[in-house]
Formats: C-alpha cells, structure tokens, sequence
C-alpha cells in the first residue's frame, strides 16, 4: 500500500533551540494532536481497503470537522475519492425497484459526508467541480421514496450540494446549473421531508443570490413558472404543516426574484395571498429578519397600498 505524504496536520518541526522543556500540559497535548492525526491517516488507507471501509467510514464521519486540512488530506491520498466513488455507485441498483437497506444508506451516507468536507473546503472545492463529482450524486437526489434510508441518502447528498453553494462562487452556480441542479431541487422541494425540502429550497435560494442564477431562472417563462408554481405550492402545504425555517427560505426566494423587473411584475398577479392576511404571524413574530424581509417583498411587490408590519402578523392590510 503507497505511503502517503506527511500530512498537512503535522506542525514542522521547531527550529532552533530552547533552554527549557516544553509544560507537561503542552506535552500531553500535543502527543495527544500527534496520535489523533496518526489514527486520521490511518483510516484515510483503510478506505482502500473494502474489508476494513466502513469502519473506517464511520470513524472519519465523525472526525472529519477536527482538522483543518482534513478535505486536501483526502483528496491528495492515492485511491480514497475512488473508493468513495465506489461506495455511492454500489447502491445505484437498490434505488430502483427500492432495494436500499438502513444499513446501506448509513454506510453511504458516511461516504458523502466526507465528500462533503472535500466540496466545502476551499483548496480542494474547485478540483471537486472539475472532477463532476456532483453528478455522482443526483441518482441520489432524484429518488422520490418516503422510507427513512432513501431519505436520510436525498438528504445528505443534498447537504453536499449545500455546501458547495454556500460560499457564492459564481463558478460554482454556472457549473450547477449547466448540470440541471433546478429540477432535482424542485422535485424534492415538492416530494421530500421538511428538512430535504429546506435543503433543496436553501440551494435554490444561493443560486438566486447570483446574479447567474437569477437571470437563468428569468430568462424564460417556463422556467420562471416552474419555480414561481414549487414557491407557491409550498407556501399553500406549510399553511398546514407549519416550519418557519422552510418558510425563511421560500421569502428569501421571492425576495430575490423581484430584483428581476420582469419577475417581480409578473408576482404582482400570483404571490399567494398567505403571505400578507396573517396566515405566519406567529411564526414570523418570532422571527424579525424574516418578517422584514416579508415586508420587503410585499412592498416591492404591492407598493405602499400594503403596510406589511416586521411581525408578518394580522396588521398586514391587503391592497385592492
């Protein structure tokens, strides 16, 4: 098995000399720092080693946020995106009939949580765009069964495309969107759990941020129906089915799409009417960023005839 480099975790050595031993606190410290990074490396080449992979899945799943350089140390080491890689296609054949067992779905879910170190990680983010590793992913993504193991795997692939598009690279939302990554969120904001749906809506909320990803979502009808229809039906289920943190994200969204004239003219006649007669006055109420942003967007779109109030609550006043 190829030896990997001196890990970025190691300090340097010290040069010169001193005249006094380090504390014994330090000591312990560091000979603990040293013997946590000696395990890390270890279990980066157990990972190509099948018999001794989900172990080592699961113990670097939950150190992967300790260390810094933990994303390079996996994306430079022989073999490990490739066994990675290999964990998540294995499971291709058990999406469709549904075949996927819990265990299954924790063991990958393990793998794409590292994969998720590597796409959040700044030195290694745009080597994992160039390599297309996202699209290893929306077979993922793009399934639609309700059981607990299908949507703990739509959930944490999910959170890997989250990652990517939290920092706002432009880069990073052409290269989605050139790859379709609309469509999948859409089907989940329509088909997923609360917390998948918050995830996809959170995606689709960064793409908008970029001025790319608003005029893509603008510059055709159809596309601008398609998420404009998701944004109203969700708006209309959380009437039902409360949750002030997809609800954060769904006026984010219409806020932004009103930063396009032709968008925000066309919201005039289609914003629902829960947004502005109460519906979420409690929940906007114990929420103040998200009520103002409420009252943004109704006075972008309404004008002053709404007098929508930080709360969101029963002083909002339709306009004829």
């Amino acid at each position: 098995m190829a030896k990997l480099p001196q890990s970025p975790f190691m300090n340097s050595p010290s040069t010169g000399s001193s005249s006094s031993a380090p504390a014994p606190s330090t000591s312990r410290t560091q000979g603990n720092k040293d013997s946590n990074v000696q395990l890390v490396q270890k279990l980066v080449l157990d990972l190509n080693n099948y018999n001794l992979r989900g172990n080592a899945l699961l113990e670097l799943s939950k150190m992967r946020e300790q260390f810094q350089d933990f994303a390079p140390l996996l994306w430079n080491s022989p073999g490990t995106i490739a066994a990675l890689l290999q964990e998540i296609i294995s499971i291709y054949p058990a999406l469709s009939p549904p075949n996927l067992s819990p265990a299954q779905s924790n063991r990958v879910c393990n793998a794409l949580a590292l994969l998720q170190s590597v796409a959040s990680h700044r030195e290694t983010r745009m080597s994992f765009l160039n390599a297309q590793m996202p699209l290893y992913l929306y077979p993922l993504i793009n399934t639609t069964w309700k059981s607990k193991p299908f949507e703990y795997l739509r959930l944490t692939s999910l959170g890997v495309i989250g990652a990517l598009v939290k920092v706002g690279d432009t880069q990073v939302i052409s290269f989605l969107l050139s790859t379709e990554i609309i469509p999948l969120c859409l089907k989940t904001m329509e088909t997923g759990s609360e917390l998948s749906k918050s995830v996809a809506t959170f995606i689709v909320q960064q793409i908008l941020m970029d001025d790319v990803g608003l005029d893509y979502v603008c510059t055709t009808a159809e596309r601008f129906f398609a998420v404009r229809q998701m944004l109203g039906n969700m708006v209309a289920a959380l009437a039902q089915q409360p949750s002030s943190r997809l609800l954060k994200y769904i006026i984010r969204c219409y806020l932004r799409l009103c930063d396009n004239q032709r968008a925000c003219d066309a919201l005039r006649g289609c914003l629902p009417d829960m947004l502005r007669d109460g519906t979420f006055s409690a929940a906007l109420q114990e929420d103040a960023t998200t009520g103002r942003c409420l009252q943004q967007l109704l006075l972008k779109v309404h004008g002053p005839r709404v007098a929508p109030q930080a709360g969101g609550g029963s002083n909002l006043m339709r306009g004829n």
